[in-house]
């Protein structure tokens, strides 16, 4: 495991992965801008894909968009369940529900091997029961598609911003410092 060592870092704790995920984080909003679309869940996918590296990425990544998809699909399926029994929705139905939701995603996680998903997933899982709009079905899809879009993203700029390059130009840049 790689132990956390900012280099010539100005502000305390701030490194590589720190000035990688701010600017995936801000590319990516910038991007959802001509399509007025709401880039918080991307986002969030950026900053949960962000590792110290690809394969930390990939994991990372990885949890948040399995159990995303995860929360999401039995979201959508409990949701309709509980309007299929009462229409206009019942707390008390919806709790009942919850319980055997978080149960089914905790077991789908670990038959998937990503027990990782269960944290993003249960959150996905309650804002769909408990904080969706009326359109709960393409709210869940846009939240899958744009985590996915997040964590893709993520380990894109990871594997383009390798360690060793920031390195060098980090390196490359202290250099010129000492030389002046």
């Amino acid at each position: 495991m790689n132990s956390h060592k900012p280099i010539h870092a100005v502000i305390p704790g701030l490194g590589q992965r720190s000035l990688k995920t701010a600017l995936a984080t801000a590319i990516l909003a910038l991007m959802y801008l001509p399509f007025r679309g709401n880039p918080t869940f991307a986002c969030i996918g950026v900053i949960f894909g962000m590792g110290n590296g690809i394969e930390d990425s990939k994991k990372s990544g990885g949890n948040r968009l399995v159990g995303t998809i995860i929360g999401g699909l039995l979201g959508i399926g409990i949701f309709w369940i509980e309007h299929r029994i009462f229409p206009k929705g019942d707390y008390y139905l919806r709790v009942v529900l919850i319980f055997f939701g978080v149960i089914l995603l905790v077991c789908l996680s670990v038959i998937f091997k990503w027990p990782g998903a269960v944290q993003p997933g249960g959150v996905v899982l309650c804002i769909i029961l408990f904080n969706t709009p009326a359109d709960h079905i393409d709210y869940a899809l846009h939240r899958m598609l744009d985590t996915a879009i997040g964590v893709i993203f993520a380990i894109a700029v990871n594997a383009f911003f390798t360690r060793e390059r920031v390195d060098k130009w980090l390196k490359r840049e202290v250099a010129v410092e000492k030389m002046e």
